[in-house]
């Protein structure tokens, strides 16, 4: 078994920023749990106040100093820093400290390249890696690379070595996405079938760890990835299952939002959430017991706005306040005695089970859509459109004519679409 790394976490925490979302020391908490997530030993975590940032290394001379003093004596080799950190300042607080250096961009990266799961996930995931690689042309820390197969060292002393990584990335860039091009081709035969399926689609999206998983597995009875761990879940993970009143649903479970996302994985978050963009429902999940819980709420609205969300998908939203088990009582009471007054919000505990069935309520009545009663005519050899509309009970009554079926049918817009597309 291979020795653990050990790594510092950093939280530069610039003074005067206007407005910040979230208290320094919960930044910083954050950015230890993705650490904990590549299964890195922690040796010291620190919020390093900057009045002003320093170009060439962020932090002052001083302090970087008196922090390799401080790594050296921890004997750390991995410092993470909270923060984007341009390549000038990577690579100058390296050759001063001595060690590895990833920035916040860089960690999220390794996370997703230790998480994904199915093949387009580790292509987009290799894609944004290579694609942040090439920005700084630097050493990429290798490690955790090694360990999933994925590519090896890139970089090394004299423009020679640096003009030869450069091709070879640009390569290796062109071929995944010569691959990726044939998976998207594959994914959207996959998303037209589903269209024809008669069945909703209800996604549930939300902030990194806030119990999406915890609350698919109760809801299907599936076994997804259920751990206190950010990122538990990168690839969509889709079941059918049926509500209490016998509604059919498709529940589409997808990967953790998470403030600051790298640019480099916006269109990998794009490609994976095409569910969410089909959705006709979309439940986001917050935790509400966690002390940053309204920053991480408008965090996920802004990356659904940036995906393009539509407004009235985000009108139709239902917010589920999940890990209620952690309130006390009377804090509990309160956010019940909200959520009772709003269809719009559910208050629930995934591990207990607590407010489950309101949950199913409040879906089934945000899936409610106006029925259209009408007329219709059905040739006689278009037999399989007439099979669609008695497979999905659509049918009240039929009669024989001259030219065709004449069929009364009940149905919703969105049915009487997937009637026209046949």
């Amino acid at each position: 078994m291979s020795e653990q790394i050990r790594a510092a976490v950093l939280h530069p925490n610039l003074k005067g920023r206007v407005q910040q979302r979230r208290l320094p020391e919960n930044a910083l908490a954050e950015a230890v749990s993705l650490a904990e997530a590549l299964d890195l030993e922690i040796t010291s975590t620190l919020v390093v106040p900057i009045s002003k940032p320093n170009a060439g290394e962020l932090f002052g001379s001083g302090k970087v100093e008196e922090l390799r003093a401080a790594f050296e004596a921890d004997e750390v080799d991995l410092v993470i820093v909270d923060g984007l950190l341009s390549p000038i300042q990577q690579r100058n607080l390296e050759e001063r400290w001595k060690v590895k250096v990833l920035d916040r961009t860089g960690l999220i990266l390794e996370i997703f390249g230790d998480r994904a799961a199915t093949r387009e996930g580790v292509l987009q995931v290799d894609l944004a890696h290579l694609t942040y690689q090439k920005s700084r042309l630097v050493r990429s820390w290798t490690h955790l690379e090694r360990q999933r197969g994925a590519m090896g060292t890139v970089g090394g002393p004299g423009e020679t070595q640096i003009e030869s990584d450069r091709r070879a990335i640009s390569d290796a860039i062109l071929r995944i996405k010569t691959q990726l091009s044939k998976v998207v081709k594959t994914r959207a035969l996959h998303r037209a079938a589903r269209q024809k399926i008669p069945y909703p689609i209800v996604a549930l999206v939300g902030y990194t760890n806030a119990g999406k998983s915890s609350i698919f597995n109760r809801m299907t009875g599936a076994n997804v990835l259920e751990k206190d761990m950010l990122f538990a879940t990168l690839d969509p993970t889709m079941r059918a299952i049926e509500l209490p009143n016998g509604r059919k649903v498709i529940l589409s479970d997808t990967v953790g939002f998470i403030s600051n996302l790298p640019t480099q994985l916006v269109a990998a978050f794009r490609a994976t959430l095409e569910e969410v963009l089909d959705a006709d429902l979309i439940l986001h999940v917050r935790d509400i017991s966690h002390a940053d819980t309204e920053a991480q709420a408008q965090d996920v609205r802004d990356i659904l706005g940036s995906l393009g969300v539509k407004d009235e998908q985000s009108d139709g939203m239902i917010e589920v306040w999940n890990k209620a088990d952690l309130l006390d009582e009377d804090a509990l009471q309160g956010m019940e005695t909200v959520a009772a007054r709003s269809p719009k919000i559910a208050t629930l505990s995934a591990l207990t089970g607590r407010g489950m069935d309101t949950l199913f309520e409040k879906i089934d009545a945000g899936l409610a859509e106006p029925v259209l009663q009408e007329d219709i005519l059905i040739p006689y050899e278009n037999g399989k459109a007439r099979a669609w509309l008695f497979t999905n009970n659509l049918v009240i009554e039929e009669e024989a004519h001259e030219e065709g079926y004449k069929v009364q049918v009940k149905w919703t817009e969105k049915q009487k679409n997937q009637f026209a597309a046949i």
